[in-house]
């Protein structure tokens, strides 16, 4: 018999409890340790892997939430050549890579983000993530800036956990060729960490 994975939910919640700054430390250690769980990988991660070999875009395989909303436990799916908008949160986050490897670019405002709809861009740095990397953290709003993809010619597998959201968007996305910013809420259309 083939065993299931069910995440900590006592672990989860009070992780979502903590203020934001060891929140986010224990949640990249809950994520490290996550990804190189056997039950984990086997029962969740794998089987993932070769789902994603005849997809065109990326998606949320398993979610597991809190119904109060005080965290968010996501397996995304990155088949090759896929990745998100550039995009905010309105939570803390936390993602860690769980198979192969994803990009990550981090940006920050050149304008002072007060004309509505309206953001200048600028990217700072990217980073490559795989499974022997850590996790990366991210803010809420204009402090946890970026994009997340797989470039590569390989699927990924990245998991991600958030905290309770600070506001009534989920975030927001932006669209830089248009210096253009939006809300984005909740039945919208999901963006990745």
């Amino acid at each position: 018999m083939k065993t299931i994975f069910t995440p900590d939910q006592d672990e989860l919640r009070r992780c979502s409890e903590l203020p934001m700054e060891p929140a986010l430390r224990q949640a990249a250690a809950f994520l490290a340790d996550l990804v190189r769980d056997r039950t984990f990988l086997d029962s969740l991660i794998l089987p993932l892997i070769h789902e994603a070999e005849g997809e065109k875009d990326w998606y949320v395989a398993r979610r597991y939430q809190a119904e109060n909303g005080a965290y968010s436990l996501k397996v995304f799916v990155w088949p090759s050549g896929t990745g998100t908008r550039i995009h905010d949160h309105s939570s803390w986050g936390a993602y860690c890579c769980a198979s192969g490897t994803v990009l990550e670019e981090r940006y920050e405002h050149l304008d002072d983000g007060y004309r509505p709809c309206h953001a200048r861009l600028e990217k700072i740095w990217q980073l490559w993530w795989s499974p022997e990397d850590g996790a990366s953290t991210v803010l809420p709003g204009d402090e946890g800036i970026h994009r997340v993809g797989n470039p590569g010619d390989k699927p990924a597998v990245s998991v991600h956990l958030y905290g309770p959201r600070m506001g009534e968007a989920d975030g927001r996305d932006y669209d830089p060729s248009r210096e253009y910013v939006c809300d984005r809420h909740e039945g919208g259309a999901e963006v990745g960490m």
